[in-house]
């Protein structure tokens, strides 16, 4: 039997925050996936922000994420005099470090059509700014 040929697919979304936090962008990620048609591959997500990043984290235990916000506050707490860049205000740079310190893209396989997380899995666009923004996402898909 032939090998199909990879098919590419792209889809760029906006996500609204309320500040700092994590919003899950699994949903919107699991319908882009099904609209493809595809069954195998790899899924990328990148985050076109420097302040903002994305996170494959616990979807169950609320707990879960208020502990990664307090474990990142101790790393990079807001308006620490040691930062030199505050152009936008005593979180500025302490978003950019955050964002530093995770990721800006994740790569998540497509298995029988379907996002290849674990049960427990969910996949979180983490703001790292204390204000609302929004945020644009880009998802592409190679597979067949």
């Amino acid at each position: 039997m032939a090998p199909k040929s990879a098919q590419v697919v792209q889809e760029q979304i906006v996500v609204a925050t309320r500040g700092r936090g994590l919003v899950d962008v699994t949903a919107p990620l699991e319908a882009f996936a099904a609209s493809s048609g595809l069954s195998y591959g790899v899924i990328t997500v990148f985050v076109q922000h420097t302040s903002a990043s994305l996170l494959i984290t616990e979807n169950a235990d609320p707990d879960v994420h208020r502990d990664l916000e307090t474990l990142f506050q101790r790393l990079a707490p807001d308006g620490d005099t040691a930062f030199r860049h505050r152009a936008e205000g005593p979180d500025d740079m302490a978003a950019h470090a955050r964002s530093a310190l995770t990721a800006t893209s994740l790569s998540i396989p497509l298995v029988n059509g379907r996002l290849g997380l674990g049960t427990w899995q969910g996949v979180y666009l983490w703001e790292h700014r204390t204000s609302a923004h929004r945020r644009h996402l880009v998802f592409t898909l190679v597979g067949a």
